[in-house]
């Protein structure tokens, strides 16, 4: 594996038809550190986020993934930022944080607060992994209602547990250096979770 990063972007047609994708990818391609590959993997058969990003995540070589929705952007120093992160820090799974857009609130209440694994907290999927421990875990939907410390067990939050479990080590950097938009539609596709976003 090279010392490089891939960024892997799961989205569905309705996100491709609106330009959401081209925005997201657009995000990627401008950074300060270039990502060495950008997997978009598109959710043609209806099976969720959590499948659609795993299928990509399984095409990385690089030493270092990160990832991104499709419909969220990266500012330009984030790859940059969170890799200088994890060199400075030793660790295997960095994350910054966002901008929120649409939202009218911080969604999340963590900012800037020191990433406790005995007590795992939200980061969003909004990371940078090293590819082996990604790989290792990977994504799958969740029980659905499922919860953990009070909180939403979505696939994301999933993800961060089981790589606790695999003993990585988490660092949050406390900056905003992506954007959160907010539009009411979910990433997966499903029938039963909207494909039509705004």
């Amino acid at each position: 594996m090279q010392r490089r990063i891939t960024v892997v972007l799961p989205t569905h047609p309705a996100r491709v038809r609106n330009g959401m994708t081209k925005r997201a990818v657009g995000s990627v391609l401008g950074q300060t550190l270039p990502a060495a590959a950008v997997v978009v993997e598109q959710d043609l058969d209806r099976a969720g986020a959590a499948a659609t990003r795993h299928r990509g995540l399984m095409k990385v070589t690089t030493e270092w993934v990160a990832f991104l929705d499709s419909d969220d952007q990266m500012k330009p120093n984030h790859l940059a930022e969170l890799m200088a992160c994890a060199e400075r820090t030793g660790a295997d799974y960095c994350f910054s944080w966002y901008e929120a857009i649409g939202f009218g609130h911080d969604p999340l209440p963590h900012f800037g607060k020191v990433f406790d694994p005995e007590h795992p907290t939200q980061t969003t999927i909004t990371t940078l992994v090293r590819t082996g421990l990604a790989q290792a875990v990977g994504f799958r939907e969740p029980p659905p209602g499922a919860r953990i410390h009070g909180e939403r067990y979505g696939e994301d939050f999933q993800f961060t547990v089981e790589c606790i479990a695999q003993g990585g080590r988490i660092v949050h950097h406390p900056r905003r250096t992506w954007i959160w938009n907010a539009h009411g539609q979910n990433t997966s596709g499903q029938p039963d979770r909207g494909d039509a976003a705004t």
